[in-house]
């Protein structure tokens, strides 16, 4: 039953980085109108995707460090908190907390600096640190979507032992 809470645990927030970053954003940039609303979208949704996968990755050490100290305790196969599966999620927290309290909040506040990214001039200050900030983000969230297939394929690998 843990062994299944891990696999849910990492293969939601996997899940629904790849969903938001596949689906939703390219969505919301290619259906709605306005810039300005498709980015609304995006900054919402990954806002709470961010919550969720840091739920999500607390409950997987949690119950990692559950089977470890008792497998250990029963004398079975004991699984290890120390493995190279946790420290992918570990990674995966770190780099969306990062994300979630530093990048996310000074975009937001540039877009209300801006008023309309849409309307922003190219070449205004604003627009190209909201722009640095925008591929920042992106690149933290490629670490997250790679660390959590490493992760995956670890724990698989970890399960077929």
């Amino acid at each position: 039953m843990l062994r299944t809470i891990e696999f849910l645990c990492l293969g939601l927030w996997l899940g629904a980085d790849v969903f938001l970053s596949f689906v939703v954003a390219p969505g919301a940039f290619s259906v709605l109108r306005s810039r300005d609303a498709a980015g609304a979208i995006v900054g919402y949704s990954l806002t709470r995707m961010h919550i969720g996968g840091i739920l999500c990755g607390i409950v997987f050490l949690l119950v990692r460090l559950l089977r470890s100290s008792a497998g250990s305790a029963v004398n079975t196969r004991s699984v290890s908190f120390a493995s190279p599966a946790v420290a992918c999620v570990v990674l995966m927290i770190a780099v969306t907390t990062v994300s979630q309290a530093f990048v996310t909040p000074r975009m937001a506040a540039l877009r209300i600096q801006m008023g309309s990214i849409e309307a922003t001039a190219e070449g205004n200050p604003l627009s190209a640190e909201f722009a640095r900030l925008h591929r920042i983000s992106v690149s933290l969230e490629l670490v997250v979507l790679l660390a959590g297939v490493a992760g995956m394929y670890l724990l698989v690998r970890e399960f077929a032992r």
